[in-house]
């Protein structure tokens, strides 16, 4: 007699998780380690005051009248908004029937559409973008604020207030030390003191290739207790002009890598414009709302940050 199994019974109920999975990455490191500002409209400007270069030669004579210099002018830069939407319409039947893993389905998709805003935002400050006021308008990215660096001699950065792009068309070559060092040194040298080495996850198996021979050897020795700086994966480089946090963004691209200062960034949004939630009217039977940020990019410091363009990425 044949026994009675799940593959002939009828009614055996589905064994469907109530835990939804999500694999793809939605850090967003330029966006998070940058500061956040409220700005007042579309065109956003700040200035930036640069003292006049040290002399080794300021003595006078006794009893001399003064000699009067007046300070530089401040240099006013600015950078428009631009906005960034993700939509969605959800019908009402799929919000109220029961399901896996979610209770009502707008909510839900709220959550999914304000990650892939944010990952659109990070993405977009990685492009070779000018400022434009034309519609739809667009705020200049983080490569057309950049001055100082290394590049190769066929390339070349941006003029550095936004409003150009950088000529990124050349040979590509390989990722060096000796590449990071001289791009510290230049934003150094202006001032700068970059805490945030910024590359994609190619360059970063290549930096720590790098590092693993003549860094890696190097004794480290600290008064007190601390994490170790640079040993197998680097997560800490030690310049000779401070300390580099090594992080890695899976939006940027592999032809470049940024030393950015992260008290000279920030995120500038209008007010109530950033992830805020647009209900849509109803035109059927279906809930619509839209995501909606107003942003821009503001380098308030541009001399402060560094690039090294111009890299092949393997």
């Amino acid at each position: 007699m044949a026994t009675y199994t799940s593959s002939t019974a009828i009614g055996e109920r589905e064994d469907l998780s109530d835990v939804i999975y999500r694999i793809d990455p939605d850090e967003t490191p330029l966006v998070s380690n940058s500061q956040k500002e409220t700005t007042k409209g579309i065109f956003h400007e700040w200035q930036v005051q640069e003292l006049a270069a040290a002399s080794a030669t300021n003595y006078a004579n006794e009893g001399a009248d003064y000699s009067y210099t007046n300070p530089t002018a401040t240099t006013r830069h600015g950078n428009y908004h631009q906005i960034s939407v993700q939509a969605a319409s959800v019908s009402n039947t799929l919000d109220v029937v029961d399901k896996a893993g979610r209770d009502k389905e707008t909510a839900y998709v709220k959550v999914l559409k304000g990650i892939e805003q944010r990952r659109d935002i990070e993405k977009s400050l990685f492009a070779n973008e000018a400022r434009s006021g034309s519609d739809p308008r667009k705020a200049a990215k983080l490569i057309n604020w950049i001055t100082n660096g290394d590049k190769p001699s066929d390339m070349a950065f941006a003029t550095g207030d936004g409003s150009d792009a950088a000529d990124l068309t050349g040979t590509a070559r390989d990722l060096t030390l000796a590449q990071i060092d001289a791009a510290m040194l230049a934003a150094y040298n202006d001032g700068g003191q970059p805490n945030m080495l910024l590359m994609s996850p190619a360059n970063k198996q290549n930096f720590s290739d790098l590092s693993s021979g003549s860094v890696a050897t190097a004794q480290l020795q600290y008064s007190a207790p601390r994490d170790i700086a640079i040993v197998g994966s680097v997560s800490l480089y030690l310049s000779d002009f401070g300390e580099l946090a090594v992080t890695i963004d899976r939006q940027a691209n592999a032809s470049e890598v940024y030393l950015i200062d992260t008290d000279y960034v920030c995120i500038g949004s209008l007010p109530g414009r950033m992830f805020s939630v647009s209900d849509v009217a109803s035109t059927g039977d279906a809930t619509k709302f839209a995501i909606v940020s107003e942003w821009t990019l503001i380098v308030k410091a541009p001399k402060a940050h560094a690039a090294v363009i111009g890299l092949s990425g393997s």
